[in-house]
């Protein structure tokens, strides 16, 4: 029987996220990111620091999702870890957006409530929304730690990171799939750092 359109469609899509994903698992540089970038989240959390989330549309949604794993759990029980979604008070984002523009909705909340040592993690898959690029400049002068994750490009977000999470691949919804994928990774290597290998104790 002949392959239909559609099926056609779902086969190419699956392909494609297949490959991506076996492309981010084998590049160094993205494992060595996640390494990295789970290592200055735990160092944050132990210090008494939060971790802030934002991004746009999807990116919106992944940031509001990474937050509750951290806030919540995500492997086990244990305690909640202080993370925000800076992209969930309508009150908040209307507010600034109607007084200081779209472009301040996260650097307004940024500059509130971020302190020094504190981590933003900025999320752009095209690392150009001028909304988070403004944020992380934000961060910078309050001397917050900054993380980027984007995909694969030169990119005006890179100068602002001290941190950048890459996905090797140019379509977003793969970039998106391979940033949720990296942040359970990063959430469930901060939890083994700060509350241990649950299995190691049973």
């Amino acid at each position: 029987m002949a392959q239909s359109g559609t099926d056609a469609f779902i086969d190419a899509h699956f392909q494609r996220s297949r490959e991506t994903l076996d492309r981010a698992a084998a590049d160094p540089a993205l494992r060595a990111a996640i390494q990295e970038i789970s290592t200055i989240i735990a160092r944050c959390f132990k210090a008494g620091g939060k971790l802030m989330i934002a991004g746009n549309g999807g990116s919106a949604a992944d940031a509001q999702h990474i937050a509750a794993e951290f806030l919540s759990r995500l492997n086990f029980d244990r305690n909640p870890l202080a993370a925000v979604a800076l992209t969930t008070d309508t009150s908040v984002l209307t507010a600034v957006g109607n007084d200081y523009g779209f472009e301040a909705v996260f650097e307004r909340q940024v500059r509130g409530l971020g302190r020094p040592g504190d981590v933003f993690i900025g999320i752009s898959t095209s690392g150009r929304s001028p909304n988070i690029l403004t944020a992380l400049k934000a961060a910078r002068d309050l001397k917050i730690v900054t993380v980027g994750f984007t995909g694969n490009r030169d990119v005006p977000m890179n100068a602002l990171c001290d941190h950048r999470l890459a996905v090797p691949n140019p379509e977003t919804a793969l970039i998106q799939q391979i940033h949720i994928v990296a942040a359970h990774i990063i959430c469930g290597l901060v939890e083994r750092d700060l509350f241990g290998d649950p299995k190691a104790r049973a």
